[in-house]
């Protein structure tokens, strides 16, 4: 694959950063590969109910008006429904907020990558100064002050409100964000009746025809890497993505290939909200994409009927949605 390979370096030496792990009990969603868990940060039941109650705490911004589920919503796909994220003060970021679902099987976070694992993640987010605009000290000091939390971090691991708690905690609860068990899962089982014929001839596309595939590939639906597919590359000054990072320029535009797991709860589309509809996804790549330098070589016209596009988006809506999303409320916050 042209243009992959300086990323594909990058990620090989990233991935000597990742602890050794361990795997955790068998109760993985169909579909989905067991879950591999941190070494370093082993799951219980205190430390996930702990980091459910920081993802959903205001108090983790500066004016507490923003918590990580402000731009990260159950209700909204564990993204926002908006192109942008905001963050205090109404500030808007230059990037769509990725969901949450099945981020647990992504070696490098963000769109770019810049963050190695959940744990590599979680802090990023509070010290950004549009998102949370805290930084480590002041977020610690803020918690500490909070006897409840003081108490249930002591129980947890053994200090008081630190840093590395802090991640390694919302990286547990993260973890547990899993969606298996949808109409493709059930049919790929031997369940014939799971996928409407639609459905059935739109899986049929996306594995062959459509060329989907090509990327979106394994149990998550994504091969972990970073591909242009021409969005936002006819601007003035693009976004330059992974390129930013790795200094490749190879790696020009080119942004982390997310799960399409619950994706039709995901709008809208692409890392900058280009999208608002599937529909509207599918249109753009049968035609081609944006041509640029650096487009990969799997972006090509398509030529697809109009029935074979409607059946490739019944496809991804009805066989990748899970009956049983992982929809979580608000807990109660310690005071």
């Amino acid at each position: 694959m042209r243009y992959l390979l300086p990323t594909a370096i990058l990620v090989a030496a990233c991935l000597c950063l990742v602890p050794r792990s361990i795997q955790a009990q068998d109760d993985t969603p169909l579909g989905l590969k067991k879950l591999v868990w941190p070494e370093d940060n082993k799951p219980s039941a205190e430390k996930i109910l702990l980091g459910k109650q920081l993802y959903f705490d205001k108090r983790l911004s500066r004016d507490d008006t923003i918590s990580c589920a402000s731009c990260h919503d159950p209700k909204k796909g564990w993204s926002n429904g908006e192109a942008f994220a905001t963050g205090v003060r109404g500030q808007k970021g230059g990037r769509s907020s990725p969901t949450i679902i099945n981020s647990a099987y992504f070696d490098l976070q963000f769109w770019d990558g810049r963050a190695n694992g959940l744990e590599g993640q979680a802090l990023g987010p509070i010290q950004n100064p549009i998102e949370m605009d805290l930084t480590l000290d002041e977020a610690v000091a803020k918690l500490n002050k909070i006897e409840g939390y003081k108490k249930q971090f002591q129980k947890v691991f053994g200090t008081d409100v630190n840093a590395d708690g802090i991640a390694k905690a919302i990286a547990a609860f993260e973890r547990t964000v899993l969606s298996g068990g949808a109409p493709h899962d059930r049919f790929k089982a031997g369940d014939t009746k799971a996928l409407s014929e639609p459905a059935q001839r739109g899986m049929k596309l996306f594995f062959a025809k459509a060329h989907c595939s090509a990327c979106h590939v394994g149990p998550n639906f994504s091969d972990g890497a970073f591909h242009n597919i021409g969005i936002g590359m006819e601007a003035e000054k693009p976004d330059i993505g992974r390129e930013e990072l790795s200094k490749q320029g190879g790696d020009r535009g080119a942004f982390k290939t997310p799960t399409l797991r619950e994706i039709a709860r995901t709008a809208p589309y692409m890392h900058n909200g280009t999208f608002k509809t599937l529909e509207e996804v599918v249109e753009y790549y049968d035609k081609g994409a944006f041509a640029n330098p650096t487009l990969d070589e799997e972006i090509f016209p398509l030529k697809l009927t109009a029935e074979e596009k409607a059946d490739l988006v019944t496809y991804l809506k009805e066989g990748l949605s899970s009956p049983k999303y992982p929809d979580v409320e608000p807990p109660k916050l310690p005071e």
